[in-house]
């Protein structure tokens, strides 16, 4: 018998995202790709979510469809906890954990201050991000990070290849050029930021490119993947024994 999901993943309206995030969401390991999770998830269409009312201008009306939409999935469908496909979800957190009487984890920006704990005080934690400029501090403060955490933030919103995520050209991308764009802008700052211990990759769209930072870098990367995993492990959704 199938087992039915435990975690539910409040993803963009399709049909409204560019060819390139469409090329990134059919990756190993991305957000929305079900073969990412070695245990079952609930892709949940939400209507009017996208680059728009999520990450350029954070959306109320957003927020309360978010809220109202993941109560059913707890109340109807036994959801147990509740994340979603985009790192700027985290201007959300607060809210959405608030409102629902299950766990909230809107983005891998939750991890930030263990990953602080972890490599120590003198270390700073690197939080690579689609556009820098759209990561606020209240992003990181609805997620924990408040001033005694030492972040250093690489944004890829440079690299041409990567843009096309955002330039509104509804081109594809080259996903071997991306790999090495972000690749190489993440070791580019590494090099010149020798402080920095681990790294947490903001956007959910980056994971399927995890495994090379790691091979890379020489250093812990975190990313959606292994929050969810984190979750799933606390609600009995994986388990190795």
């Amino acid at each position: 018998m199938e087992r039915k999901p435990k975690i539910a993943i409040l993803r963009w309206e399709q049909g409204i995202t560019p060819p390139a995030f469409m090329q990134l969401e059919q990756m190993p390991g991305n957000s929305t790709n079900l073969d990412s999770y070695p245990f079952p998830v609930k892709l949940v269409e939400v209507k009017g979510a996208g680059v728009e009312t999520v990450i350029t201008n954070p959306s109320k009306k957003l927020l309360a469809d978010m809220i109202e939409l993941s109560k059913k999935l707890v109340e109807e469908e036994g959801i147990e906890a509740i994340t979603a496909s985009c790192g700027f979800n985290a201007i959300f957190q607060e809210e959405m954990a608030a409102a629902l009487d299950v766990p909230v984890f809107l983005s891998s920006l939750l991890q930030v201050p263990f990953v602080q704990t972890i490599v120590g005080k003198d270390k700073a934690v690197g939080i690579v991000t689609a556009k820098k400029d759209s990561l606020t501090k209240e992003h990181l403060r609805q997620c924990g990070i408040g001033e005694d955490v030492k972040t250093m933030v690489i944004g890829l919103e440079h690299n041409p290849e990567w843009n096309k995520l955002f330039d509104g050209s509804n081109a594809e991308a080259d996903m071997a050029v991306v790999e090495k764009e972000i690749v190489g802008t993440v070791k580019d700052e590494v090099a010149k930021h020798p402080e920095i211990g681990a790294i947490v990759l903001e956007c959910t769209d980056l994971p399927p490119f995890a495994q090379t930072l790691r091979k890379e870098l020489g250093m812990p990367v975190f990313d959606f993947n292994s929050m969810i995993s984190h979750m799933a492990m606390a609600i009995s959704e994986m388990t190795n024994y």
